[in-house]
């Protein structure tokens, strides 16, 4: 694997994206499970984060469940690209920010607290770029897992599971938003953020488990910044399907092996015509393209129009805003 040559730090990225502890010390049984001492496997996540090719230990939300989001396009000038893009990451909502090959360059996702803050972050950034927003809120996720293996070979699929936004209680976007920036990098990192959050750190544990069975947790563990990691050649790929052939487009294109996200979005009438979406990640882009030929070869996709957008530049990517920060000037 690319960038990654030691052999723990494989281990510590391939085994731990998914399914972290939930107890006192959870980094003390990672050493375990890799033979090292708790201080190393702590050093080496705060190495792994400070050189960029981690963001986290931490918690990502299932869409829709404590928050909004939406994803969003400009189409900006080739001269204001720059400019355009920081007036973009200057909106705290803004978690992610790509530039793509296509017309829609500045693809970027707005998160907040409701569909209300989400609203308002779009309509600052056409205000003040002077451009129009593409608006493409998410209808139905197939595959929002997103994960990476250090290893040979793409990783299964993960089973979609349900969401209960039953199991919610007060207290909990506080929590979630923590998770969602990331655990203290410490030996007891749910008993630092119980003090952060002025609570008891058992009840903490007890509510992060809870709301990881209830699916609104949607992954626990090591989150990667892929592009450092050699997944350079990276595309959204958009198809045109008709309404009637989502319910089995969908599935079949989120089970392809190298298929990293897929998910069904609102089209924009005479603008914008694609409703289901995917993400290819891949270390070359003729590995992309070999991942495209066998979803477009699937049955319910043949000769389905599509576009692929190959991303060519990072801006901004962080974690979802669900408690309201103040908006940007």
């Amino acid at each position: 694997m690319h960038h990654v040559t030691d052999p723990i730090d494989r281990q510590l990225l391939d085994n731990w994206q998914r399914g972290f502890p939930i107890t006192g010390q959870p980094f003390g049984e990672l050493a375990r499970a890799l033979t090292l001492s708790e201080g190393e496997v702590i050093a080496r996540l705060r190495q792994m984060r400070a050189s960029g090719r981690i963001t986290r230990v931490g918690g990502t939300i299932a869409p829709g469940t404590i928050s909004a989001s939406t994803l969003a396009a400009i189409a900006a000038p080739e001269d204001r690209i720059d400019e355009v893009a920081a007036r973009i990451d200057a909106e705290p909502g803004v978690n992610h920010n790509y530039l793509r090959e296509d017309h829609w360059n500045l693809w970027f996702v707005a998160t907040g607290p409701d569909r209300t803050h989400v609203q308002g972050t779009l309509g600052r950034i056409s205000r003040d770029t002077g451009l129009q927003v593409l608006n493409l809120p998410l209808l139905r996720p197939f595959n929002v897992d997103l994960g990476f293996r250090m290893g040979v070979g793409h990783g299964a699929v993960p089973e979609r599971r349900p969401t209960d936004l039953s199991a919610l209680q007060k207290g909990d976007r506080d929590l979630l938003q923590k998770l969602s920036s990331g655990l203290p990098l410490t030996p007891r990192p749910y008993h630092d953020l119980a003090l952060q959050l002025g609570r008891d750190a058992d009840a903490v544990m007890g509510r992060i488990s809870i709301l990881l069975n209830a699916g609104i947790i949607s992954r626990l563990g090591v989150i990667v910044r892929h592009r450092a990691l050699g997944w350079t050649s990276n595309a959204m790929v958009v198809w045109q399907v008709p309404k009637a052939q989502v319910d089995q487009a969908g599935p079949a294109l989120a089970s392809v092996p190298g298929v990293t996200l897929c998910y069904e979005r609102r089209p924009v009438e005479g603008v914008w015509p694609y409703s289901l979406y995917s993400m290819i990640h891949a270390r070359s882009r003729s590995e992309a393209r070999e991942v495209l030929a066998r979803a477009a070869d699937l049955p319910v996709l043949r000769g389905v129009a599509h576009k692929v957008l190959f991303s060519t530049r990072c801006f901004k990517q962080t974690g979802a805003l669900i408690k309201p920060k103040e908006a940007a000037a």
